[in-house]
């Protein structure tokens, strides 16, 4: 919730600048591959931090309301029930890793780029690899619409996201890598979310199941009405518990 604040409240502040200024905070606390790996440098004014802490500086910064809203509803889905695995101050340290590791991949990807990349979108797939570990065949709500037909089905997570994740690397694989386009950061959300299925075996609490079964039934139409749940598996115990 506080990471989903955090996002939520810096990019008011963009809005706030005005369309220009906005711009420029792109470029002073976005991730710059060249300014990054040394092959390019920011005009003064526009440095403001390190080119290291614009990894992080990035992760809390977005292009507009649909890439915020995109990647805030992902957190808010499958946020606390990683969480609940690890602690929250052990969630925000593997948040962090997964946005590093993502932002490296996309800038190893295009290491003269000069175009800016902003966005939590590779932290939260470290998230989403993260539950997919503990969570395959938990069900996960989709919205189906065909259509006069509108439904809700219960798909489990080993499908969402894994055609999530390999449609990720298709996309990285045939769009082409230009060191001066914008775009989708397809490798950094690979590469967050295979560092978050990497880490979460050294995270997760010791009583936590890697793996862990279904439940509720997979492909079933959830009946009009039915209040859905944030979380699709029930939470692992107190959050408040201290870590071991």
């Amino acid at each position: 919730m506080a990471l989903i604040a955090l996002c939520v409240m810096v990019f008011l502040w963009q809005l706030s600048l005005g369309a220009r200024a906005g711009n420029l905070a792109v470029y002073s606390f976005g991730l710059v591959p060249a300014v990054l790996f040394g092959h390019a440098e920011l005009p003064e004014p526009l440095r403001v931090v390190p080119p290291w802490m614009s990894i992080i500086t990035s992760m809390f910064m977005h292009g507009g309301f649909l890439h915020l809203a995109g990647n805030m509803l992902y957190l808010w889905i499958f946020g606390n029930n990683v969480e609940d695995s690890m602690g929250r101050g052990r969630f925000v340290v593997f948040y962090l890793l997964c946005g590093t590791a993502a932002a490296l991949a996309q800038s190893f990807a295009a290491p003269t780029s000069e175009v800016p990349m902003v966005g939590a979108s590779g932290a939260i797939g470290g998230v989403l690899g993260a539950y997919l570990v503990l969570h395959p065949r938990a069900n996960v709500g989709v919205f189906f619409w065909f259509i006069i037909i509108v439904r809700v089905i219960s798909v489990p997570a080993v499908l969402v996201l894994g055609f999530w994740f390999l449609g990720q690397i298709l996309s990285g694989v045939t769009t082409p890598t230009s060191d001066d386009s914008g775009g989708v950061a397809f490798w950094a959300h690979v590469g967050g979310f295979v560092m978050g299925a990497a880490l979460i075996p050294f995270f997760k609490r010791p009583e936590v199941r890697l793996l862990e079964p279904a439940h509720s039934r997979a492909f079933e139409v959830v009946p009009p009405g039915t209040r859905l749940r944030r979380g699709s598996v029930p939470e692992a115990g107190d959050r408040r518990r201290p870590f071991r």
